[in-house]
């Protein structure tokens, strides 16, 4: 579970992004603190994953405290906040937080970014050095449109070692096929190659002419289709 440090001066609006929280599968709230005080020793004693971050709070700004927060815990922060100036903007972005929230919103909006950082943390996992792509996949899970969100249970790590099998690939391959390239289970295989026809970033064309059930063959969107016989 991703542990969360609230950090909000409203107690009111705190109770709501704790529930908010609360209703993101994955995460769970380590803590709520009522001002850049509370903040500083919560997050010393808690040691959350991500940070919750206001701005405006009674005793500091937000920002003001951020860098001293992530060298204690290490955590990621995404400000949610009143604040619309560019200023602000741009100095969350250098204090490296990874989304900038503007209340009031709905928990859709806040779902999508929490399910977007979800993401981020699966793609990186315990990996000690990336390649390009995976970095490009990382950083990619950061986006919060809704067509970048994947459906419950499916990983963008797997997803990506799935679709780069099938890319890779100078020919349709059977579900068989991808699993062995991509080092998952014939049914896991199943489960990603259906979500990537869905979204249309591969196609299957099932074969006829032998007994038994029909060989399903999948092709990346990105090759063209073989030619006809």
């Amino acid at each position: 579970m991703i542990s969360v440090l609230v950090i909000e001066d409203d107690f009111r609006v705190a109770d709501l992004h704790r529930e908010f929280v609360s209703r993101c599968e994955g995460f769970q709230v380590a803590g709520v603190a009522l001002s850049a005080e509370q903040a500083i020793e919560k997050n010393r004693e808690l040691q959350p994953d991500l940070l919750l971050l206001d701005l405006y709070l009674p005793d500091a700004h937000g920002l003001d405290i951020a860098q001293r927060l992530r060298d204690e815990s290490g955590a990621d922060i995404i400000v949610v906040t009143a604040a619309r100036d560019v200023a602000s903007i741009k100095a969350a972005m250098q204090q490296g937080a990874l989304h900038y929230l503007v209340k009031p919103f709905q928990f859709e909006a806040f779902r999508e970014r929490f399910a977007g950082y979800r993401s981020y943390r699966e793609s990186l996992g315990d990996r000690h050095a990336m390649s390009q792509r995976q970095i490009d996949e990382a950083v990619g899970a950061l986006r919060t449109t809704r067509s970048a969100l994947l459906p419950k249970g499916l990983s963008r790590t797997t997803l990506g070692a799935v679709e780069q099998a099938l890319t890779d690939a100078d020919r349709e391959l059977t579900s068989e096929e991808i699993a062995h390239l991509s080092g998952v289970s014939r049914v896991t295989a199943r489960r990603y190659l259906a979500y990537l026809v869905e979204v249309g970033r591969a196609s299957m064309e099932s074969e006829y002419g032998t007994p038994g059930r029909p060989k399903h063959l999948y092709r990346s969107a990105k090759r063209s289709r073989r030619p006809p016989l």
